[in-house]
């Protein structure tokens, strides 16, 4: 590549907003940045120097998982999330809910709508019962397959 046309890209790339232009002519190739990134870094926290022979402290114990801190069995059969999204129990805001605790369900009926990139999938049961609990607050963040309301 001829020096003249990498010192005009130069040029042009001074008089412009862009950082960095790429050109390629047959196998021939140029890449020019203009400027140089800053990173500023955290200085990492330095334990203290320890004098040969002197005791070391010793970490507690982990403390061991909890029967509390166990997830309790889920009753009935589950309708879980098919994606990740965001959970709605109502058609609109203001709307009344799809669903409450208690009612009767068919399989087929909405349940639910879980928005995932701006559209709106509408959850159906897969089952027929009665609603027997919710665990998911309208609005809510969900993950794929988090359960999302049970029915026994």
């Amino acid at each position: 590549m001829d020096i003249r046309k990498i010192k005009k890209l130069i040029d042009l790339l001074a008089e412009s907003d862009v950082s960095e232009i790429e050109i390629r002519e047959g196998e021939e190739s140029v890449r020019i940045c203009r400027g140089t990134a800053v990173v500023n870094y955290a200085p990492l926290p330095v334990a203290a120097p320890v004098a040969p022979g002197a005791a070391q402290p010793v970490p507690p114990p982990a403390a061991a998982p909890s029967e509390a801190a166990a997830p309790a069995e889920l009753a009935g059969h589950l309708v879980r999330s098919p994606m990740v999204g965001t959970f709605y129990r109502a058609p609109s805001p203001g709307a009344a809910p799809f669903v409450e605790i208690g009612q009767s369900v068919k399989a087929g009926d909405v349940v639910c709508i879980v928005e995932a990139m701006k559209m709106m999938n509408h959850i159906e049961a897969d089952k027929t019962g009665v609603v027997g609990e919710i665990f998911v607050e309208d609005g809510e963040p969900i993950e794929f397959d988090q359960p999302l309301i049970s029915i026994v």
